[in-house]
């Protein structure tokens, strides 16, 4: 397939040819850029006749790059959404945000009276009682709406479930269970909330309901496409997989479908085995990537969430006195796993929400690098949300690149200045000025399903730094530009996966991937950016347009 796409203005993200108005392309590929005239000579050469004009009054980008995201947010749409925000789903429809602890019951309730088996596990997702004056949902809320359907409900951070006193009973949790990922309360009772992952694993084996089990089925991939789609989003990660063989052939499947909108960049979870096991399945698995399926980086889990007080935090700790969260992973075996997987030449990304958790990966990072020297490693640091500069320069000095969390600025940067770590350290939250002024390697995210997956407005907090109050954290030092930001969500994100020789950019050679926009970011200083419609998205040359969001 041939084709010259023709646009009101092309932004190209590539430094020697800032705009154009024309892009060639020929087998999925870029042939030429520029304007019409420029690249009439390629035209004429290999004889393109089409010309497509159902953008001339639109703006090009590089395909937008989602470089930490999950799957899951596919699989999430076959549940029930219980979130404080609104949110729209894979069919445009948007769901309004509950915002009382009473109106996420009703919506169950709902849910629940309208199945015909109710013998089957409810299942919700995007609860925050940090919204609620952190009231929390406690198991007789959860009962009165039923307490003999095992009902299961995800927090947005992933990181805590909330279940029933059904699921209580299945998991022969009582008052003398003793577990550090079962929550009590001031007075020692249970209050039906599962932590971590072990937490969520024990909850889903006393429902015998697998919620992590993305890929199981055709839709999870099609709801993520489809919600990526929708966001300008031509390559996005599922940051955390286990590779099984039946997700693999299910993901090789679905990718290969020419109609399929996504290049699909998978993580292999490394927590749970050893860096032995993890080379193996990794190095089994490189054959069989694809165009658009790759698999060639290990993640690993180090803490938890912020804002459910599972992340560690460095002295003085939780704002409200809350004790310091969990380490997913130890650190001499975080440290163990890190020089492994490095030696062996893997990319590593690390999970580090918390302060003592990046100052930790850095030591782990340093003693990797330290031992066995490898240049162009780019091993990502992803959410590190409480880096300051003194960790930045240290990244910068490893070459060790940051994928900042940035969608926390709005959805909770009031509850971090009031409950987590007090507006001084919220001032620096996802300091994505400061990444770039000390010459780390950036980019932004949205960790959907734990926020919704869209570039633009993971771009617009890291601009505004607004919260959703209207609170501004830090400074402009904090702060990036519109220029900045959109090199974070399409060059830099595609450095972070090591794959900004193919994407990222409007340049020949590269890959035809396009974010389609109804304004131009970058003529009109006042325009917000969270509220540019994406009109399609462009994958390999092929077109697919978006139709405008209607409300559930």
């Amino acid at each position: 397939m041939s084709k010259i796409f023709a646009a009101k203005a092309i932004v190209t993200m590539n430094p020697a040819q800032p705009r154009a108005t024309h892009v060639a392309v020929r087998d999925g590929r870029i042939l030429a850029v520029g304007r019409k005239d420029n690249i009439a000579d390629w035209q004429a050469h290999f004889g393109i006749t089409e010309i497509d004009e159902s953008f001339k009054d639109k703006i090009i980008l590089p395909g937008f790059i989602e470089g930490h995201s999950h799957m899951f947010e596919g699989q999430m749409w076959n549940y029930i959404y219980v979130g404080y925000y609104d949110r729209m789903g894979p069919d445009g429809k948007i769901w309004p945000g509950l915002k009382t602890i009473d109106d996420v019951t009703a919506r169950l309730r709902k849910m629940l009276e309208a199945r015909e088996d109710r013998s089957a596990p409810l299942v919700a997702w995007g609860f925050d009682p940090i919204f609620f004056a952190n009231n929390r949902l406690t198991i007789a809320e959860l009962d009165q709406v039923s307490s003999e359907t095992p009902i299961l409900v995800l927090h947005a951070s992933l990181h805590i479930v909330n279940v029933n006193s059904a699921i209580l009973k299945s998991a022969a949790i009582d008052p003398d269970s003793n577990s550090e990922f079962v929550r009590r309360d001031a007075e020692g009772q249970i209050t039906g909330e599962f932590l971590g992952q072990v937490g969520l694993f024990m909850a889903m084996r006393a429902s015998d309901i697998d919620i992590l089990a993305a890929a199981s089925d055709d839709s999870v991939l099609e709801n993520f496409a489809a919600v990526a789609q929708r966001s300008g989003v031509t390559t996005a990660t599922d940051l955390a997989n286990g590779l099984s063989d039946d997700a693999l052939a299910t993901m090789k499947r679905i990718t290969a479908r020419d109609d399929f909108p996504l290049r699909l960049v998978v993580a292999y979870s490394g927590n749970a085995s050893s860096a032995e096991d993890g080379l193996k399945r990794l190095a089994e698995v490189q054959d069989q990537q694809t165009d658009k399926l790759r698999m060639n980086i290990v993640k690993l889990v180090a803490d938890g969430s912020i804002q459910g007080f599972s992340a560690r935090l460095r002295w003085p700790g939780y704002h409200n006195g809350a004790p310091n969260g969990l380490w997913y992973i130890e650190p001499d075996r975080l440290k163990s796993l890190i020089k492994s997987y490095h030696a062996a030449g893997a990319h590593i990304h690390v999970h580090t929400n918390g302060d003592e958790t990046i100052g930790m990966a850095l030591d782990a990072f340093e003693e990797a690098l330290n031992a066995h020297y490898r240049a162009d490693h780019r091993h990502t640091l992803q959410h590190c949300q409480m880096a300051d500069r003194a960790d930045f320069k240290r990244m910068a000095a490893m070459g060790i690149g940051v994928n900042l969390f940035s969608n926390h600025i709005y959805y909770w940067g009031d509850a971090h200045i009031a409950q987590t770590m007090g507006r001084d350290r919220a001032n620096r939250l996802d300091d994505a000025g400061g990444a770039l002024r000390e010459g780390v390697a950036l980019t932004i995210h949205s960790d959907a399903p734990v926020t919704a997956l869209g570039p633009l407005f993971t771009a617009w907090c890291a601009v505004e730094r607004s919260t959703s109050s209207g609170d501004r954290l830090g400074g402009d030092a904090e702060r990036l530009t519109v220029e900045e930001a959109l090199h974070a969500i399409t060059l830099g994100a595609a450095y972070s996966l090591k794959m900004d020789h193919e994407i990222g950019s409007v340049e020949v050679g590269k890959r035809a991937d396009f974010a389609v926009l109804d304004t131009d970011p970058l003529d009109d200083p006042d325009t917000n950016l969270k509220d540019i419609f994406v009109h399609a998205t462009v994958l390999n040359g092929r077109s697919y347009i978006n139709e405008l969001p209607s409300t559930s």
